[in-house]
């Protein structure tokens, strides 16, 4: 009888205990994330209630299993699955509290600095070090278990004699993953891109959606991802239009006729610009920039706050512009004049024509008339 109620009390016991103190801690962060507010730290912790208590009940059974007479014959595989789960529970855990001491961090600066600039660059590097430790926490408890198998113990001696040779083999064939690696991480602390920045990479005009430690994903504004490794931010030029202020100015280009009204267009754009909401005001103006055998090139200019109202802007300014000119002067589009070829006659005299020499004149196709 004795053998059969000892390990019912005692495997019962440490799951009922495991139960038990993982409801009491849990309650206890809810009380405590109730009462401060101003930090989400408590209630961040609580994610980490199903990994402390698989901690817990782990520890409990590796403790009590020497004094649990079951499975006696099975008692160093059972043993050494308790150890392993044991380290891998502790992993998770560690990761747990480690990414709510990161979010706390970052929701704090967040709330004290209304710069977006810094907070995205904050929150470009505490994303890489939740990674990192994510990445460190999970080889050690990796090595961890690994050192639970007599074998791996054994082959310790071996394995650190040909490190260098290992290191240097290693190192030659991860050489583009160890260059992403740290590509990844002077990103993250030399502010050269950070998380929600637009930028145009190889023509791709886009926003920073994810960063990590080897890769970087760019979201375009036709909602495509292009992922990119990090080495080509620090090895190549790229546009980052939210690097310091995020402030833009727009031009917009018309190739119009010689006779075109500029001051009208002039006072037709500052019209449409009072009446478009994403123009900050700062700036604006229009002016003939260039002019060709047949058209001039005007330039239309104006300021927004950010990238996104730049694009509003100068769509806007381009449509209407394009409507009232057809609507009403439609003389200033380009136009392509056209008349009917002067036709040689069939004989020269002495190998030149009789119209060398002479002016020579362009006669317009009448509107009325054919052709």
């Amino acid at each position: 009888m004795e053998n059969v109620l000892r390990p019912l009390i005692i495997v019962g016991g440490s799951v009922v205990l495991t139960l038990v103190a993982g409801w009491a801690v849990d309650q206890l962060l809810r009380r405590t994330d109730a009462r401060h507010h101003e930090t989400p730290m408590w209630g961040l912790l609580r994610r980490g209630r199903v990994p402390f208590q698989l901690v817990l009940c782990a520890a409990l059974l590796r403790g009590a299993y020497d004094q649990v007479e079951l499975f006696r014959d099975h008692r160093v595989v059972i043993g050494r699955t308790l150890t392993l789960v044991l380290i891998g529970s502790a992993a998770w855990l560690v990761v747990r509290i480690a990414a709510a001491i990161v979010e706390t961090s970052y929701t704090r600066y967040a709330n004290a600095h209304r710069d977006p600039a810094r907070v995205r660059r904050v929150r470009t590097q505490v994303s890489l070090i939740q990674r990192v430790v994510t990445a460190i926490v999970g080889v050690m408890a990796a090595g961890a278990m690994l050192l639970t198998f007599p074998a791996m113990r054994a082959a310790g001696a071996s394995l650190l004699a040909s490190a260098g040779i290992l290191g240097i083999v290693a190192g030659v064939a991860a050489q583009s993953t160890l260059s992403n690696l740290f590509a990844g991480l002077q990103i993250a602390f030399g502010d050269m891109v950070r998380l929600g920045d637009t930028v145009v990479v190889d023509g791709e005009w886009g926003v920073i959606d994810e960063i990590t430690l080897t890769f970087l994903t760019v979201r375009t504004w036709d909602e495509r991802r292009i992922t990119m490794p990090v080495s080509y931010f620090t090895s190549k030029p790229f546009e980052n239009w939210s690097r310091g202020s995020a402030q833009m100015t727009g031009i917009v280009f018309f190739h119009l006729d010689h006779t075109a009204p500029v001051s009208q267009m002039r006072d037709k754009l500052r019209d449409i610009l009072r009446e478009c909401p994403a123009w900050d005001g700062r700036d604006w103006g229009l002016a003939v920039t260039d002019t060709t055998p047949s058209t001039i090139q005007v330039r239309a200019l104006a300021t927004a706050k950010d990238a996104d109202d730049i694009w509003t802007v100068r769509v806007t300014v381009r449509e209407q512009m394009i409507r009232w000119l057809a609507a009403e002067h439609p003389y200033a589009l380009p136009r392509v004049n056209t008349a009917d070829a002067v036709l040689l006659p069939s004989g020269r005299r002495n190998g030149r024509s009789p119209f060398e020499g002479a002016p020579r004149r362009i006669h317009e196709t009448p509107r009325t008339g054919r052709g």
